[in-house]
């Protein structure tokens, strides 16, 4: 799993002309689904979106204080290119990310795991699969990647047996 996440002074999403989610102040964190991602991927972002100091606390001590910490909202964009690479011919190649039903479903999962260790109102998102227009204003600019190391396929366990 791979977040693109930028700490914003605002954003929203556009899906066909109609503002579909807005935030002031807080994250927007761009969400990519490898093919392997599982739950143990969800909740390492999860916990770590959450718990990224990107802000200077009271005091004016620097990197100290997380959307959380802050009361901020958070603006998740489901977004598979983020597992994009280029062939020889510079044509995108999406191999690496997860297919579209699947990722639907682990999409919702992760906005669901935000939500349930976050506050269910300061988490908004953009529109699954649609084509977005996302606008934000960027604060700093700060922007990190959050990124689990997705587990291989689970190969079959099997012992072989010889027989001889």
């Amino acid at each position: 799993m791979r977040l693109v996440v930028q700490r914003v002074k605002s954003a929203s999403v556009t899906v066909e002309g109609s503002r579909v989610s807005s935030i002031g102040p807080g994250l927007v964190a761009l969400v990519g689904l490898h093919e392997h991602d599982c739950d143990n991927d969800m909740k390492y972002c999860c916990r770590k979106l959450l718990a990224a100091k990107l802000w200077a606390n009271d005091n004016g001590g620097q990197w100290r204080h997380g959307v959380k910490q802050k009361n901020l909202d958070l603006l998740c964009v489901s977004q598979f290119t983020l597992y994009g690479k280029l062939s020889k011919k510079n044509q995108p190649d999406y191999k690496m990310a997860m297919k579209a039903e699947p990722a639907e479903t682990m999409y919702a999962a992760f906005l669901k795991m935000l939500k349930d260790n976050y506050d269910e109102e300061k988490i908004h998102d953009g529109v699954f699969g649609a084509m977005m227009d996302v606008e934000l204003v960027n604060d700093g600019p700060v922007t990190i990647i959050i990124e689990s190391a997705p587990s291989p396929p689970e190969q079959d366990q099997t012992p072989e047996i010889d027989d001889e």
